[in-house]
């Protein structure tokens, strides 16, 4: 049996509360946590946004999680979804619109640049037929509600 380790040698983190928090935030990357939100559910998106400095990294570590990704230049022109698979790598370009929905068990661990701001990530609101889709697409991948 070891004894406690210290924080200076070691840090363990954990979030286990709805939505989104970073967790390590060290030089010029941070790894955050994204957990089911009720403001994701297919419904509520009203938005995508992106990053204008830097991609951003997705893991899905349990439950599902659609990844949507909108093409298009000032505003989302075409909408594209990704039913994301446990354990596997999606990067999200930069200035690539995105967002996604969770199921209420989701687990999502964020790679992202530590600069990675409100001020740098603009956001497009969606158009009525636009949300519509994301419900649809969603529908397509999962046989239960989110």
């Amino acid at each position: 049996m070891s004894g406690s380790i210290s924080e200076k040698l070691l840090e363990v983190s954990d979030y286990d509360k709805e939505g989104y928090s970073p967790v390590v935030d060290y030089g010029s990357w941070r790894v955050a946590v994204l957990n089911y939100s009720n403001d994701l559910l297919p419904e509520k998106i009203t938005a995508m946004q992106r990053h204008n400095e830097t991609d951003e990294v997705f893991v899905l570590l349990r439950g599902r999680c659609v990844l949507f990704i909108g093409d298009g230049d000032k505003n989302v022109q075409e909408i594209f979804a990704e039913d994301m698979e446990p354990f596997k790598i999606y990067n999200v370009k930069k200035s690539v619109w995105h967002t996604h929905t969770l199921s209420r068990d989701a687990k999502i661990l964020i790679v992202e640049n530590r600069e990675t701001t409100f001020d740098n990530s603009p956001f497009c609101s969606l158009t009525l037929p636009q949300r519509e889709k994301l419900a649809e697409l969603t529908s397509g991948f999962w046989d239960e509600e989110v």
